[in-house]
């Protein structure tokens, strides 16, 4: 795993912290200025590592920064697709209503031609029954005439019989 950009910095801290202390100890020319090269190059690889850690941080920045952007997209595609299935559930809830009102008025309507049948039928019940008491009531005054008429049959039978004896008892 590689150093942090602040663990490089602490190195670099610490190597120029004790850049005095090199130079006293040095005991040339020579070795202070090997040591200063081998200070300049190990200056030189921190830059070059914090410049790498910098390009890395900011790859990363903008890989996180595509993932937002991917993930907010996400987010507003979900969002879109949960507004279509609500408005489609409210459509569905709605043509549903709809269907049961047709229902219901289709039922209403029905039970209505119903209960109009039902009451013609009653009033052509009570008609004929109307009709039919009125032809047992012509039936009985009938029968009331035709019993009438064979007493005045029968009376005028026996009057002719009672003639009929009175006028053999007459010429007899």
């Amino acid at each position: 795993m590689e150093p942090t950009i602040t663990a490089r910095a602490a190195a670099l801290a610490l190597i120029f912290s004790l850049l005095p202390v090199f130079a006293y100890a040095a005991e040339s020319d020579d070795s202070l200025s090997a040591a200063g090269e081998r200070i300049r190059q190990t200056g030189a690889q921190l830059q070059e590592d914090i410049k790498k850690a910098r390009e890395r941080l900011e790859a990363q920045e903008a890989r996180e920064a595509v993932e937002r952007k991917r993930e907010a997209e996400r987010a507003r595609q979900q969002a879109i697709k949960e507004e279509k299935q609500r408005q489609a559930q409210e459509a569905a809830q709605a043509r549903a209503r709809q269907e049961e009102q047709v229902r219901a008025e289709r039922a209403e309507r029905e039970r209505q031609l119903h209960a109009e049948r039902a009451e013609r039928e009653r009033q052509l019940l009570a008609e004929r029954a109307e009709r039919e008491k009125q032809r047992v009531l012509t039936k009985e005054e009938q029968a009331a005439k035709q019993l009438a008429a064979r007493e005045r049959a029968a009376e005028a039978l026996k009057k002719a019989r009672a003639a009929a004896s009175s006028v053999k008892s007459f010429v007899d």
